[in-house]
């Protein structure tokens, strides 16, 4: 296939098929669908080209769950049954995947251990969308009305304004990519997005 320097390292987005943004349910579903495509890339890729799709990843994984602890578990909380328990087995979900994250993002991608730890990650990602989706989406279209489901929307989307399309240059080792912000940073700056768009601040 071909394609631009810019399209081989943009970040997916959600939305990006065009469709309305006035749910919430259904940009966060899209959005783990990037994210498996993006574990196919960086699975296929080798070098430099799996650097990249790492990355890209990355940042799509902070920008996604940064948006999710800000909208999502807050709306849970306060209307699902049993809420603040869903939330809580969420957010373990959540940190054991940035863990492994973590580790990750400080390996060289061509290691022989690097694989291995990504499928683990892919594995768990998986797992906590599944419960997500069962946990917590089925609930929001159940109990939000078209206006919260917008609104939370628009949300996401200030959410993803804020994770840069291609790397910073000059920034290539593991260390110094984590000290540009993409599992700090970038999510006090998605954080802040959110807020906004969500109208608390």
């Amino acid at each position: 296939m071909s394609g631009t320097g810019a399209e081989k390292t943009r970040t997916p987005h959600a939305g990006d098929d065009n469709a309305a943004d006035d749910n919430v349910v259904d940009l966060l579903m899209r959005q783990h669908g990037d994210i498996r495509n993006l574990f196919d890339e960086v699975e296929a890729a080798s070098g430099d080209a799996r650097r990249d799709a790492f990355r890209r990843l990355v940042r799509l994984l902070a920008v996604h769950e940064t948006a999710e602890e800000e909208v999502v578990h807050p709306f849970a909380r306060r209307n699902v049954t049993g809420g603040e328990q869903v939330v809580a087995d969420r957010l373990e979900e959540e940190r054991l995947a940035k863990e492994t994250l973590a580790e990750l993002d400080g390996m060289d991608p061509q290691d022989p251990a690097f694989l291995p730890k990504l499928l683990l990650l892919r594995t768990d990602v998986q797992k906590h969308a599944r419960a997500e989706e069962r946990y917590e989406f089925t609930h929001l279209l159940r109990t939000a009305g078209p206006a919260q489901l917008a609104t939370m929307a628009k949300a996401v989307k200030a959410a993803e304004a804020t994770a840069p399309t291609h790397p910073h240059p000059g920034v290539e080792s593991g260390a110094a990519n984590v000290a540009a912000g993409p599992l700090a940073a970038l999510m006090d700056r998605t954080r802040d997005a959110v807020r906004r768009a969500m109208g608390d601040s």
